[in-house]
């Protein structure tokens, strides 16, 4: 007996009290190519399947003790989507129709030829692989809405959702360290969100858009009179943010007068708007981001050491994309039907350019240069790639990385030929149908996306 929890990567749970046919029909089935384990008795599976069962279930309907229909009825009550086929002879037809029309994905009659159910046991399989792969992207979805475009299953950008949801509530100051386009602000907002200040301003400023004699009065606010041009009382961003969390984008090209203002905020909580005298009290978050590794001279320039260092209590480093590739199919699909919304249009089907692109652009602008990538697609504006592959962003890639890109794009291409029918694609590519479906889940293909 199996001790893979929840049966977890099995084709076929075959369940039979008589010992002589429950072990031809799994050698029978093992042959055509299933991994298939073998139950005595219903309540013998019931002790071991569970909801993350990846295959289907065949059970004979008269057996001792728990009959095939109330196996059915209990793992309906487990999962609605395991498919459950049932066998008996001619006498239990009526039987097995009701229970066809509760949701039983099949009933076959004894005599049955191995052929007839091994058919149906592949359409069975494959609708379940296609029922898991669907449950695998909705939650992924409802996360990506949650965390809203922190999409991604590689380990860096699982810790990443963890540590915010961990520091949510903590009112410490945080710094973000990343690339253009890597999603700074993204995670600013969801470290306000998710926390206890969510319900109060989320204040944005960026430091490089704003020339050195604004920021100040952008930042602290001033009184009436406090310099040429100040007609009426201005309450700065700092202020306003006060019960929130201010966000300080591109903090390295803040000027430097600025910078020790800033720090003194940041250790007193409390500010002095420009041409007044009065000191005010401010409750706030501030998370600041950059593109610069401040803590390294060479590169702070004129930046503070000491604002930096008051600054990093803690640092979130967000990664580029090129050091998380496996995202990048998910997140383009996630954008592109986000863009198909947005226009208006019908997803596009992805022709060899494309998907080449996908897996060879080094994507230097990262999320933002994939999201506009995206909407060109949707739009039809993304004719212009490159017939050939891109050398130069290609070594980026490790070798079992280009190998799988090859991969992917081969399985893609037969079943493209074959219209999505998985005979004919396993004799184009002539693989065992277990490594095929592997191989489908492993890259993210859809085989009933083909079908014409």
């Amino acid at each position: 007996m199996t001790s893979t929890t929840d049966l977890a990567g099995l084709d076929i749970a075959f369940v039979d009290d008589d010992a002589d046919l429950r072990e031809a029909n799994a050698q029978a089935l093992q042959l055509a190519g299933f991994k298939v384990e073998a139950f005595a008795s219903a309540d013998a599976l019931l002790a071991e399947i569970g909801p993350g069962f990846t295959g289907a279930v065949v059970s004979d309907v008269r057996m001792p003790g728990m009959d095939g229909i109330e196996l059915f009825r209990r793992l309906k009550a487990l999962d609605a989507d395991i498919p459950v086929v049932l066998i008996s002879g001619h006498a239990d037809i009526a039987m097995a129709v009701g229970a066809m029309n509760e949701g039983a994905y099949d009933f076959i009659a004894k005599p049955y030829a191995g052929e007839r159910l091994a058919e149906t046991l592949r359409r069975a399989v494959e609708k379940r692989a296609l029922v898991l792969e669907n449950r695998r992207l909705r939650a992924l979805a409802i996360a990506a809405v949650e965390d809203e475009g922190l999409i991604g299953e590689t380990p860096a950008i699982l810790r990443l959702r963890q540590t915010i949801r961990d520091l949510a509530d903590v009112d410490v100051d945080v710094l973000v360290l990343g690339e253009t386009g890597t999603g700074k602000e993204v995670v600013a907002n969801l470290l306000h969100r998710l926390g206890r200040r969510g319900e109060k301003p989320f204040v944005a400023l960026n430091c490089g858009a704003l020339p050195d004699s604004v920021i100040e009065g952008e930042l602290f606010g001033y009184e009436p009179g406090a310099f040429t041009g100040a007609q009426k009382k201005r309450v700065g961003r700092i202020e306003h943010a006060s019960g929130g969390t201010l966000f300080l984008d591109e903090l390295e090209s803040m000027p430097v007068g600025a910078q020790v203002k800033l720090l003194r905020v940041l250790e007193m909580r409390e500010i002095a708007p420009l041409g007044s005298n009065d000191i005010r009290k401010v409750d706030l978050r501030v998370v600041a981001a950059t593109k610069l590794d401040l803590g390294d001279p060479n590169r702070r320039g004129d930046f503070r050491e000491d604002l930096y260092y008051r600054l990093n209590i803690v640092t979130l480093r967000l990664p580029p994309l090129r050091e998380r590739r496996r995202d990048i199919p998910l997140l383009f699909a996630h954008f592109l039907g986000r863009a198909a919304r947005k226009y208006g249009r019908e997803l596009p089907r992805l022709d060899r350019a494309v998907e080449r692109h996908l897996v060879e652009n080094d994507w230097p602008g990262n999320v933002r240069e994939l999201v506009h990538f995206a909407e060109r697609v949707v739009l039809g504006l993304a004719g212009d790639l490159p017939a050939e592959p891109i050398r130069g962003d290609a070594a980026a890639l490790s070798l079992p990385e280009r190998l799988g890109a090859i991969e992917a794009n081969l399985i893609r291409e037969a079943l493209e030929a074959s219209r999505g029918d998985v005979k004919a694609t396993l004799e184009a590519l002539r693989i065992p149908r277990k490594t095929f479906y592997d191989k489908l889940a492993r890259y993210g293909i859809t085989r009933a996306a083909y079908e014409e």
